[in-house]
């Protein structure tokens, strides 16, 4: 005799069965959609470059950018193997990004929760952010030196005022009923932060990383074009200055294939450090 809860029990299987096939279908739809794009959009730009109705002199072309980037691969760049300069860039990169992080959250926190501290220093966070990047990347360059140090610096300052004021409104939007009740269970200001405020401020400082390191790769880029060795930066301006738009455009796939493999590991920590938080469609993150 069948259990009487066995239907609903077979219902709900047969629910979760057909979100999975659908969750899969939609990745498939969405796989395929991203395909086309790339593919009309390369087709196209290789077309119009071989009739001759867009320049390839100052506009590159598809295939002559790989054939670039194959070269670099087997004989090596301009300045030395390819995987040097990419180290470098990397290097200075997530240096910058862990240092403007740090500092980030560091300070937006502790504005964040010590409103005086936050009144007296809010207008002067918001007179260095109005600095423009290129301007302080050319003092580092000029007071650091040429070397990892201002490349790193130059990141890092981009990265810390996005982290910052990710982590100073997280920290201010902390529920208050929560941090009353923690007081009255005998909580002091350092567990309060540890392990109320910080916790509840990762959703806002875990979204700041993914544009942060974007920014942190910016921020190295431009200061290898104010005078480097190595890096791909340097690699891209070398490029220019020959007058070469395969190497300037083979740069640029370097610094988005970098960039979208740290955007893939900054995800996946989300998901290990944000565990509690519900479910989003993943797929429509841009």
């Amino acid at each position: 005799m069948q259990a009487p809860d066995e239907p609903a029990a077979q219902g709900g299987a047969d629910l979760t069965a057909r979100r999975v096939r659908e969750a899969r279908r939609r990745r498939l739809t969405v796989q395929g959609l991203r395909l086309l794009v790339a593919v009309v959009w390369l087709g196209s730009w290789e077309l119009t470059t071989r009739l001759g109705w867009v320049d390839k002199f100052f506009f590159a072309q598809p295939s002559e950018i790989v054939l670039k980037l194959w070269t670099w691969i087997n004989n090596g760049t301009e300045l030395g193997p390819l995987w040097v300069q990419v180290l470098t860039t990397m290097e200075e990169t997530v240096g910058g990004f862990v240092v403007g992080s740090i500092l980030g959250i560091i300070v937006g926190v502790a504005l964040g929760r010590i409103a005086i501290l936050a009144d007296v220093l809010g207008p002067y966070v918001k007179a260095f952010n109005a600095i423009p990047r290129v301007v302080l990347g050319a003092l580092f360059a000029i007071s650091l030196g040429l070397d990892i140090k201002s490349k790193v610096a130059t990141a890092a300052i981009l990265v810390f005022f996005v982290v910052f004021f990710n982590a100073f409104q997280g920290a201010r939007e902390v529920d208050r009923n929560l941090m009353a009740n923690a007081r009255i269970l005998g909580a002091n200001n350092r567990r309060l932060t540890t392990e109320i405020v910080i916790p509840s401020a990762m959703s806002w400082i875990i979204a700041s990383l993914h544009t942060s390191f974007g920014l942190a790769l910016v921020g190295a880029v431009v200061g290898e074009l104010f005078g480097a060795t190595a890096g791909v930066g340097e690699l891209i301006y070398s490029a220019e200055q020959n007058f070469d738009a395969n190497g300037v455009f083979a740069g640029m796939v370097l610094l988005a294939a970098i960039a979208l493999v740290a955007e893939a590991l900054i995800t996946a920590l989300e998901n290990r450090l944000v565990r509690w938080r519900p479910q989003v469609n993943t797929e429509t993150r841009i």
